[in-house]
């Protein structure tokens, strides 16, 4: 007689031996050179972002000196009566963030369309090229995986940006006319929201280029752990040394040192370019 214990005790059974034979194949289907790339790839990527743009981030970087800039611009429009310019700015940063964000959909949804091929680009790309590396089908499926969880963690984080700048804009909205009694913390504590959503496009924005990183995983793990070592070094050179980092940094101590209230000399040198 079938009774209804033991067809659950059958199918648990059947989906406990079927879940070990996948991960066995999974795990047989990595090679160590492979394991080892893809934990260099998130290892770099983490300390990227807790050294540049998290907790322990860089004060002379960039993400570190807008926090400064921002605030200069809170200060501007809390003595605005007008503030439109504010809120057409705010408005062309949640336009960005939206065209990234569905840039990504449609991404993902070429991802999803190639895993459902993937046997056949499989063997299309092992006669294609002696330079790439297809392996075995199981790791091939992985590494166009590990595209799809890049840009599903990137979508997260546009459209966590997205409301964030929303909420701002309600901020912006509720901010006391010049008139009025002002808290001297609040330009600070505005700058400090606005700096979170930036915080997460460019978290968002960062994901595009390490999938670029990633995607030399399907010629050779050295090259996605190479691709994933370059990306860094040009994120933090950007960040700390390039041309745009400095005028920013002059910037931060022109608003600091009070200057903004003098006029420009108009006679400067122009900046090159």
């Amino acid at each position: 007689m079938d009774l209804p214990g033991f067809r659950l005790h059958a199918f648990r059974g059947d989906y406990r031996f079927a879940m070990d034979r996948f991960g066995d194949t999974a795990l047989a289907a990595v090679p160590l050179m492979d394991a080892v790339a893809a934990c260099v790839f998130f290892g770099v990527w983490i300390i990227y972002n807790i050294l540049l743009d998290g907790r322990f981030r860089h004060p002379r970087s960039i993400n570190s000196l807008m926090i400064a800039v921002r605030e200069g611009w809170m200060w501007r429009m809390l003595a605005r009566e007008q503030r439109m310019m504010d809120a057409a700015l705010i408005g062309h940063s949640i336009r960005t963030a939206t065209f990234f964000a569905s840039t990504t959909l449609i991404l993902l949804a070429g991802l999803i369309g190639l895993l459902s091929s993937a046997e056949r680009l499989h063997a299309a790309t092992a006669n294609m090229s002696l330079l790439l590396t297809s392996g075995a089908l199981a790791l091939f499926e992985i590494k166009v995986l590990l595209l799809v969880g890049i840009f599903v963690y990137a979508f997260f984080k546009f459209t966590w940006a997205i409301r964030q700048f929303n909420y701002f804009s309600a901020i912006v909205g509720s901010a006391p006319e010049p008139s009025a009694p002002l808290d001297p913390h609040l330009a600070r504590r505005m700058a400090d929201m606005l700096s979170h959503a930036f915080w997460q496009f460019n978290a968002g924005v960062r994901a595009y280029y390490f999938a670029l990183a990633a995607l030399g995983w399907f010629i050779h793990p050295a090259a996605m752990m190479l691709g994933a070592a370059l990306v860094t070094v040009v994120l933090r050179y950007r960040q700390l040394y390039s041309r745009t980092a400095h005028d920013i940094a002059r910037h931060v101590e022109f608003l600091q040192a009070g200057h903004d209230r003098q006029p420009l000399d108009a006679n400067r040198n122009a900046p090159r370019t």
